[in-house]
Order: structure tokens, then sequence, then C-alpha cells
């Protein structure tokens, strides 16, 4: 034996018939604080404020990158230059 029931009702009265919170009210206060949280973000975050967070970390990494390679370079440099010097000598 197969029984069915078709109910037809809108999603505020299923909530009202099995006894479910309305939390319509809730959802609207927490969307209009979200709205003003984001609004204040986005007013406090213009283009030369964002520049000024990402670059400084940026250039230093780039700054310390330059200065390690610099730093092999040069201490590469003087004792190739002389042992060159010397070989075009020896030979």
């Amino acid at each position: 034996m197969k029984i069915s029931i078709d109910v037809e009702c809108t999603p505020e009265e299923a909530r009202a018939f099995l006894g479910l919170p309305d939390v319509g009210p809730m959802q609207e206060a927490l969307l209009e604080s979200l709205r003003e949280r984001l609004q204040a973000n986005i007013e406090e975050m213009d283009a030369e404020a964002l520049m000024k967070a990402w670059l400084p970390a940026s250039v230093k990494g780039w700054e310390e990158l330059m200065k390690s390679f610099w730093g092999q370079a040069g201490a590469a440099r003087p004792s190739g230059g002389k042992s060159g010097g010397e070989r075009g000598g020896d030979a």
C-alpha cells in the first residue's frame, strides 16, 4: 500500500506549522550590520593606503634579494678578478 500526501504551502507557513522560529528579522539585522562594516572598510581603503600596505613588504623583499645577489657577486668578483689576472700573467 502506498500513500502520498501533497502539501502546498509557503516556507513561512511550513515554519509556523512545524513550530520553527522566524529568522527573517535576525537575517536582516545581520545583513545590515555586514553592509555597514563593508561600507566603512571600503571608505577607509583607498588606493594610496593599499599601496602603502602592500609595497613596503614587497619592496623590502626585493631589496633583500638584491643585497644577497650583489653580496654574493661581490664576494666572487675580487677572487675571480685577481686569479684571472694572475693566470694571464702566468700564461
